[in-house]
């Protein structure tokens, strides 16, 4: 059974008295977020921000807001071994890329889905009507490359609080 990182009764040191080669004291500050079974984890908080520092933000925080702290730095800390420039900011950016071409690509297809509704139900709103009923002109049209012009054009602003129904400006 553990208890703050280590065994009752043999004291075990944590992962970072270990990696400092010091003998972990029962108020060890690093012992109940850094367990000697994950050594790793200490390792890599320490090549990037150093025993001190960590030790230092720690013995500022609160004890109940440290663990939430030791995740954020354990998550900064290994993202700068794998990115030393850019760390957790280049994960961030390229999450964020990801997220605009998504949006992109869904406000493309409910645009579709629209133009598609308009032309099955032959309606179309302030009396816009097609020139000719050989134009498929659908919106991604324009992005795939194709000659093929739209019917019409229109930008669609959704309104979250009107749980997405679309809302039309010409």
């Amino acid at each position: 059974m553990k208890e703050s990182g280590r065994k009752q009764g043999a004291a075990s040191p944590c992962a970072a008295c270990k990696l400092l080669r010091r003998r972990c004291a029962q108020d060890c500050v690093f012992a109940p977020y850094f367990p000697a079974d994950e050594p790793q984890k200490f390792a890599n908080v320490h090549k990037v921000f150093g025993a001190s520092n960590v030790n230092k933000m720690l013995q500022e925080l609160p004890v109940h807001q440290r663990g939430d702290a030791v995740s954020s730095i354990v998550y900064e800390a290994n993202a700068r071994v794998r990115d030393p420039v850019y760390g957790c900011v280049g994960a961030i950016s390229s999450l964020q890329q990801q997220i605009d071409s998504l949006q992109t690509q869904l406000a493309l297809t409910q645009a579709e889905v629209v133009h598609l509704r308009v032309r099955q139900t032959g309606s179309f709103p302030h009396g816009f009507y097609p020139t000719s009923p050989s134009n498929s002109g659908s919106p991604t049209f324009k992005l795939m490359g194709s000659q093929t012009m739209p019917i019409f054009d229109m930008d669609m602003v959704v309104d979250q609080a009107s749980l997405g129904e679309p809302m039309w400006s010409f």
